[in-house]
């Protein structure tokens, strides 16, 4: 008698390194429970969206993707929508997209094997119950996608409530894991050959040890001082909680990164407050001297929102001027989109869209210039980078520094770094986005 044949998942993710991670979890957990992971929709028996709602372009991503392969529910295919859209839009989810078998909210993923039966038995589940859960998605299945560098999620969801985001909607409250279960975990990577970790969490400075041990800056330290890591990254850093004692760990252990991104969102006070992010500039910007004062110099990197409901044409000049003052590594820019459920949704002043667009190309043309500068610095000095990959178009190595830059390198003839490898590199030219070099035998 032939066995029955493998059931078949494909997954797509939008969004965040949390999403990329969740994914990977869950991924762990389908091949646990007997799937096998394809690459393209046509081969899959289940298809699962994995979604990101905190721009409305994301979240319109996926019902176009839910309505193109609508035609492939007649080959018996199911179809299931995870993550914040799943959460944010629930059961209304059937109603836009009936061949939809499962929607289930990234609290709930830990009932994923359940769910499965119920819609291997020709059912619709749900998982939207658990946004008040205390429960962290912990699985000995992750299904990590590189060998290298891998992802710990150390807390969960988020109380800030900022007025322009989802997220305390869509992941629920903050929910910490216990330092001891993050600790086995690195433990178990460095085990598998695993040089780099980096923390992740909505606001993963928020971090409260379950069990009350370490304080995150603690936990940070004793990650960095696992024998075998070489490299401890972590984000996002909410400014409200970030303290002296993150860098002042950055300062003492050597395998944490030279790299902190600290979203500002907006330079104006007025804008700050508006939406809610329980900080003024001069807060912010004191966080920065902590980190300029650091024994050694810091990649700082940040995310603004230009176009906030009442963001005048002073407030947007405020936050070019904390660009120049800061002098970042790099941003992430983004247009203020309106969000469900949202407070932002009740404030007059909408900025119109084209403006929107016209701040944005200003900050990001400012941000080029600063780039410029600060990358330009950096010719004739020598970095260790983790070898990435390969181009070999260009025939060069990929390699990313501990400030997290991007610097491509050419190697002398029968030098063959390996990827995951560490290698220094001479660099000698540097570009807006990344620096260009040579290894150094």
């Amino acid at each position: 008698m032939s066995a029955a044949p493998q059931k078949t998942f494909y997954v797509e993710t939008f969004g965040c390194q949390m999403n990329v991670h969740d994914s990977e979890k869950v991924i762990g957990t389908l091949v646990h429970e007997g799937y096998s992971q394809v690459q393209t929709v046509e081969q899959a028996d289940l298809i699962l969206y994995n979604t990101c709602s905190i721009r409305d372009k994301a979240e319109q991503k996926v019902f176009h993707r839910l309505a193109d392969y609508k035609k492939l529910l007649a080959q018996g295919k199911k179809f299931g929508v995870l993550g914040c859209v799943a959460q944010q839009e629930g059961e209304k989810i059937f109603e836009r997209a009936p061949h939809v078998s499962l929607v289930c909210g990234s609290a709930s993923y830990r009932n994923l094997p359940q769910m499965l039966v119920q819609i291997e038995a020709g059912k619709r589940a749900t998982g939207l119950d658990d946004r008040e859960t205390d429960e962290c998605f912990e699985t000995e299945f992750t299904a990590r996608t590189n060998p290298h560098r891998g992802y710990i999620t150390i807390i969960e969801g988020c109380d800030k409530f900022c007025a322009y985001c989802v997220v305390p909607f869509t992941r629920g409250k903050e929910r910490s894991r216990t330092s001891e279960s993050v600790l086995a975990e690195a433990r178990q990577m460095v085990d598998l050959g695993y040089s780099e970790i980096q923390l992740l969490g909505q606001n993963v400075n928020s971090y409260r040890d379950r069990a009350g041990k370490r304080s995150f800056a603690e936990l940070l330290t004793a990650v960095g001082e696992i024998p075998g890591i070489k490299r401890v990254r972590f984000t996002t850093s909410h400014p409200r909680d970030f303290g002296r004692d993150i860098v002042e760990a950055i300062d003492a252990v050597p395998t944490l990164c030279d790299h902190v991104h600290l979203p500002v969102q907006s330079g104006s006070t007025r804008v700050l407050d508006a939406m809610q992010r329980l900080y003024t500039r001069e807060q912010y910007l004191e966080r920065i001297a902590w980190m300029k004062a650091a024994k050694r110099e810091l990649s700082i990197t940040t995310d603004v929102i230009v176009g906030f409901p009442g963001e005048t044409e002073a407030d947007f000049a405020e936050t070019l001027s904390l660009l120049a003052e800061v002098g970042y590594d790099s941003i992430f820019t983004f247009k203020y989109s309106p969000r469900p459920n949202t407070p932002s949704l009740a404030l007059d002043d909408a900025i119109p869209e084209q403006e929107k667009s016209r701040r944005l190309e200003v900050l990001m043309a400012k941000q080029k210039e600063i780039q410029i500068i600060r990358y330009r610095k950096y010719i004739g000095t020598r970095a260790e980078v983790m070898v990435e990959g390969r181009n070999e178009a260009r025939k060069q190595w990929i390699g990313r520094t501990s400030q997290n830059k991007t610097l491509n390198f050419s190697a002398p003839e029968g030098a063959e770094p390996k990827v995951g490898s560490y290698v220094p590199v001479s660099i000698t030219a540097s570009f807006p986005n990344s620096l260009l070099g040579e290894m150094v035998i």
